[in-house]
């Protein structure tokens, strides 16, 4: 049995397939009741555990009630966390008690990690008031967040004051901030590549390669002359070509796909599996339009919609930050993330709106479990039908979204976004390619938004609900003004 071969993992991969892991600092604050701390250091922990989330913190009988108090405790928290900094992606202060708000500074400031920080406060029990069970922590939390922006620390807050640890509603906060800490160090140090060169008709996919490397986004390139010459070099018996052949067969259904253009989207699947390995690209953007089409004879879509599906997302028409939006999408959410034009209206609803691309969405966003392969109608006018094949045809499926645009202001020199959710609804609609039916709240103030603020035409959007993890962790952590469509 020929098998291919499997591409490694990406740093961005890794993110989505491991645990986060957040370093916890318990407060703590003498006059107050310090078994609060001990309980709610055990209390913590346990939910971490429930939730997936692994602990950095220091051991017990180190601190006073395993919590960090003094400046001492708090340079050996502080130790401790850069023993772990490649493996902390944030950091969780819970207030069992008031809490020493400089303790919890000088830990994060001597860390110097740099990464999001959750402040939690316990709630006190309104028939527990007297001096042995009273927490103040909703006081504290005041004091802790007070330090923070003293001492230019960023931080994010639970969705109330106070909250109960073991709730429904702080397990979906936990979620959320696990969100934006993928995304966060996602975004820090995404490798993305670009294959091919820009679509000469195509001025709407331009970017600043310098912006996002001051961000630390790295581009790399590969000529599509260097692609075709790799492929002319495997041939159609190679085990990667046979192996790569069996998996588009699995992926999507052939049956009227001529045989030799099957074997050209299987080689060319070996060369981009084989770049992206060697480069430890976390997402790709592809030129395709139409260079492909007329000297090699396939479109590259169908090998594009595998990569999206399996974590490694590809965006056409070498739309750089297309690829980084639906990689930071991924990121928070752990699903595939797909990049689609905000395409035409539907009727006369204002809120409705068709997206489409022609297409090389992941088949996971589907009705089908199992799309239709076939050729691009849209190049097929000029090139001809033959040397079209590879698209993945297919309805979006009803379900919430959330959509996001990342784009590169060369003008004010900074990295901008908007984001918002909305739903793919099951209105009928026949039409090619690859499509869907969304409503949006307020599209119309949002269409408008896009274009008086000179947005791409490209959306990306991923069958999750995201938005508020991408506006946090784009505009407080990342620094990249964000908009959001609530």
């Amino acid at each position: 049995m020929v098998l291919a071969a499997q591409p490694q993992m990406t740093p961005a991969s890794r993110l989505n397939s491991r645990p986060v892991t957040l370093g916890i600092i318990v407060g703590n604050r003498g006059f107050f009741p310090a078994w609060l701390a001990g309980e709610g250091r055990e209390t913590i922990l346990k939910v971490l555990e429930q939730a997936g989330i692994k602990a950095i913190i220091t051991p017990a009988p180190d601190t006073n009630n395993g919590a960090i108090e003094s400046l001492a405790e708090a340079r050996m928290c502080a130790d401790l966390f850069r023993q772990h900094r490649d493996e902390i992606d944030g950091v969780l202060v819970t207030l069992p008690n008031f809490g020493d708000e400089r303790a919890i500074a000088n830990t994060l400031r001597f860390a110097g990690l740099d990464v999001p920080v959750l402040i939690h406060a316990f709630p006190d029990d309104a028939t527990r008031m007297d001096i042995k069970n009273r927490r103040d922590s909703f006081c504290g939390k005041m004091s802790a967040c007070n330090n923070l922006k003293q001492y230019g620390i960023p931080y994010t807050l639970t969705s109330n004051h106070t909250m109960d640890p073991t709730s429904p509603a702080f397990l979906r906060d936990l979620q959320q901030f696990a969100a934006i800490c993928r995304v966060v160090k996602g975004m820090r140090t995404a490798r993305l590549g670009m294959m091919g060169a820009r679509p000469e008709a195509f001025k709407t996919v331009r970017f600043s390669e310098k912006l996002l490397d001051n961000a630390g986004i790295s581009v790399e390139t590969l000529d599509l002359s260097e692609v075709y010459g790799r492929i002319e070099r495997l041939a159609n018996e190679d085990d990667k070509v046979q192996g790569k052949l069996k998996d588009i067969r699995a992926y999507a259904r052939t049956q009227n796909v001529p045989e030799v253009s099957l074997y050209r989207m299987a080689k060319f699947g070996v060369v981009l599996d084989g770049w992206m390995d060697d480069n430890m690209l976390d997402a790709t953007a592809i030129q395709c339009w139409t260079s492909m089409e007329e000297y090699f004879g396939v479109v590259p879509c169908t090998l594009m919609s595998m990569s999206s599906n399996k974590l490694n997302p590809a965006a056409c028409e070498t739309d750089i930050v297309g690829a980084l939006a639906m990689l930071a999408l991924q990121l928070a959410s752990g699903r595939p993330s797909a990049l689609v034009d905000w395409n035409n209206n539907y009727g006369e609803d204002p809120d409705k709106g068709v997206v489409f691309h022609c297409s090389n969405l992941p088949k996971d966003v589907f009705i089908d479990d199992i799309p239709v392969m076939d050729y691009q109608e849209i190049i097929a006018g000029t090139v001809g039908k033959d040397n079209t094949w590879g698209t993945i045809y297919g309805k979006i499926k009803k379900n919430p979204f959330t959509y996001l645009r990342i784009s590169t202001d060369d003008f004010v020199g900074e990295i901008t976004a908007y984001t918002g959710e909305g739903n793919f609804t099951d209105d009928p609609i026949d039409t090619f390619g690859g499509y869907g039916v969304v409503q949006v709240p307020r599209f119309q103030e949002l269409l408008a938004y896009i274009c008086e603020n000179g947005y791409e035409h490209h959306v990306t959007i991923n069958q999750s609900l995201q938005a508020a993890a991408i506006h946090e962790a784009f505009n407080k952590y990342l620094d990249w003004p964000t908009y959001w469509h609530k």
